[in-house]
């Protein structure tokens, strides 16, 4: 059942909003981009209640000798919609996490495997570049720590763009890779790993730091093979004291890479306060879909079988070689249809 009070709400809220905009409000932007969040939500309502009206008006010419059977056709085709009305209504009331609409920090570094391990990570770091680009974002590469052999020890990169948290959320954790490794001469198949971490861009106001809290550090930037060389001290480290976070950014100006490394900065511990109200909210809740937690085992990428699983909902698709060019949509799709229906249910519990 529909929460009709919460509907008035929102329709009123909107309306509110609708007439601060056209009033000219000093508070336009953020009015702005709530009204934006409300339409698609107001949308579902009309549509939800307009399917209602028509089929109560249907129902109340049934007995009409005249119109009772266009009417009855018209009950028939209004029944089979509501059901539909009212399931895309319930999707568009679900909480949002207000970091959806953001920009993310996305962050890769290699596990268990050694090379192979630093191989795979760049092979995500490309992947992810790629779905970026089918999309229409822009991902730049903070920082790429990488190997001889064109592995990446560690690439921190800043995904711009709308909704990129939404679509990227649910690639934080283990990758887990089988195949036959480049520097393997009997060709067997290695397990190797790295781990994904996704970090919904911070803004000023979300998180204050002190600036007695940091240690900033310049130094010669320098990389395998020529990796972000240049011959000024420019390079940029900042160390939060009180967590031992540690921020590089490796840019030609080094005011640009202040910038660049306190954005990471606050990205980080703007995460670090999330992880722990999310943990204080599902400590007694079972994991699910996002859950966030980085050290669990998300998925595998089999080359032999060309095939790769998500093991949070049993997906597999044998189409590997499309997904390591960056299509991701069907996976990512699912994980959100997932997550949704986990609300849902938890929400009707």
């Amino acid at each position: 059942m529909l929460p009709q009070d919460r509907l008035i709400q929102i329709r009123e809220r909107f309306e509110y909003l609708e007439a601060a905009m056209a009033e000219g409000s000093n508070d336009i932007a953020r009015l702005g981009r709530e009204y934006a969040e409300l339409r698609p939500v107001v949308e579902e309502i009309r549509a939800y209640e307009a399917a209602r009206r028509a089929l109560d008006e249907a129902r109340a010419m049934l007995d009409d000798p005249e119109m009772g059977a266009l009417a009855r056709e018209e009950v028939e085709t209004l029944e089979a919609e509501l059901p539909e009305r009212e399931a895309a209504l319930q999707l568009a009331l679900l909480p949002r996490d207000e970091a959806d609409a953001r920009s993310a920090i996305l962050e890769i570094r290699p596990g268990t495997g050694g090379e192979e391990a630093a191989l795979f990570a760049g092979d995500l770091l490309r992947m992810y570049a790629r779905y970026a680009e089918s999309r229409g974002w822009t991902f730049d590469v903070v920082e790429e720590n990488a190997t001889e052999l064109g592995g990446v020890r560690e690439a921190v990169v800043h995904v711009k763009g709308e909704g990129v948290f939404a679509r990227l959320k649910f690639e934080s954790g283990v990758h887990r890779v089988q195949r036959v490794p480049e520097t393997e001469s009997g060709g067997r198949i290695h397990t190797s790993a790295a781990t994904v971490a996704v970090l919904p861009e911070a803004q000023e106001v979300d998180v204050s730091i002190d600036p007695g809290d940091i240690r900033i550090d310049t130094m010669r930037a320098s990389g395998a093979g020529g990796q972000h060389v240049n011959t000024t001290d420019s390079a940029v480290r900042i160390t939060h004291l009180p967590t031992g976070i540690v921020v590089t950014s490796s840019e030609k100006s080094q005011h640009r890479n202040r910038e660049i490394a306190m954005q990471v900065l606050r990205t980080r511990l703007f995460d670090l306060e999330r992880q722990k109200a999310h943990d204080a909210r599902s400590a007694s809740r079972a994991a699910q879909v996002g859950s966030g937690d980085r050290s669990e085992r998300i998925r595998t990428y089999n080359f032999p079988q060309g095939r790769m699983t998500d093991h949070r909902i049993n997906l597999t698709l044998y189409k590997l070689d499309q997904v390591m060019q960056g299509d991701l949509d069907e996976v990512i799709d699912a994980l959100t249809a997932d997550a949704q229906a986990a609300m849902l249910a938890e929400m009707g519990a």
